[in-house]
């Protein structure tokens, strides 16, 4: 089974919460840690709460997400930039 075949996953409390809050109508952001669920078109205008190791990240979704994991608009490392020169350096 090549990675073609393999089907979108997306958690099931997820869908339920998501399909839940079409029905009503509220859409306030959800709140998963399921960062390797698939963005499906059901999803597009909603707001989650995308837990990324420390702490909860807002992912609006658009569009343009649909078919990319939820996990990949919620980074889990901080870029501090590169050792070596500083910028601020003395002229000479």
């Amino acid at each position: 089974m090549s990675k073609k075949d393999k089907q979108p996953y997306v958690s099931r409390s997820l869908m339920k919460k998501v399909l839940a809050m079409t029905e009503s109508g509220v859409k306030k952001p959800i709140k998963t840690w399921s960062r390797s669920s698939t963005i499906y078109p059901e999803f597009v205008g909603f707001t989650f709460s995308v837990y990324n190791g420390k702490r909860f990240v807002p992912v609006y979704c658009t569009a343009d997400m649909v078919g990319h994991k939820l996990g990949e608009f919620s980074p889990t490392r901080t870029f501090k930039g590169h050792a070596g020169q500083k910028k601020t350096a003395q002229k000479r």
